[in-house]
């Protein structure tokens, strides 16, 4: 009976190691699925943020391009302002000679007249 026991007791001892064995597998293999998908998260967010940089170079790039533009185009409108006033200063002198020049000529014709 005794041996029984023994056998017994031996017989549930090595399940039981068994089944630690298992467990302890379980968990190697729970922690090392962790592992490869934290390493995958990570890879995840560096590749996230290498794209958020490239869209604010972009961003940045484009900002830089419209400021530019309207730079330039702010250059072109003050030149066409500026044209303009010289051409309107030029009408404005061309009209007080020739206005000038007529008041001259009736002063001198009625100096005649007289």
């Amino acid at each position: 009976m005794k041996k029984f026991f023994l056998g017994a007791l031996a017989l549930m001892f090595a399940v039981s190691v068994t089944s630690c064995r298992e467990t302890a597998n379980k968990a190697e293999e729970a922690a090392t699925e962790a592992a490869a998908e934290a390493t995958e998260a990570a890879e995840a967010a560096t590749e996230a943020a290498g794209e958020a940089v490239e869209a604010a170079k972009d961003a940045a790039d484009e900002a830089v391009d419209a400021a530019k533009d309207a730079a330039g185009e702010a250059v072109d409108a003050a030149k066409d302002a500026a044209g303009e006033a010289v051409d309107a200063a030029k009408d404005a002198a061309t009209d007080a000679v020739k206005e000038g020049t007529e008041k001259a000529s009736d002063a001198v014709k009625d100096a005649l007249k007289q």
